[in-house]
């Protein structure tokens, strides 16, 4: 990733997560990674996914929160109100995040006692456009 698209990831999540504490930086191990921070803290990773000729973004947030805290626990996080956790029809291994009405990702638990979640934002190559 160059730092023109790095700066585009940051605008777009400072944007969906509504926290403008959030800082994309380049990834450590590869090239096409990046690193994302909130303030010092690392929060989570995002990854380039250039199959069939688009490129998109997958970020990746694990929470190390059970279900009955999860919409505080990131709502306190990225200190945005907004943001609410929506069910997913029959699935109850996972929720939605949404930013108002605005569709952001999943989060699925990371094991059957759900007391960990992973959230997955999938960030294509257009959702970069106005940024």
């Amino acid at each position: 990733m160059d730092k023109a698209e790095l700066k585009k990831l940051q605008a777009f999540l400072q944007h969906s997560l509504g926290n403008q504490g959030i800082k994309v930086t380049p990834g450590k191990k590869n090239a096409d990674d990046a690193d994302v921070h909130l303030g010092e803290r690392k929060i989570g990773a995002i990854v380039v996914d250039d199959e069939d000729g688009d490129r998109s973004f997958a970020f990746e947030m694990k929470i190390p929160v059970g279900r009955p805290v999860l919409q505080e626990y990131l709502r306190r996080l990225f200190e945005a109100e907004s943001l609410k956790i929506v069910p997913r029809g029959k699935k109850n291994d996972s929720v939605e995040l949404n930013n108002g009405e605005e569709f952001l990702g999943v989060i699925s638990a990371d094991d059957a006692k759900q007391s960990s979640y992973t959230l997955q934002m999938a960030i294509l190559d257009f959702d970069l456009e106005a940024y």
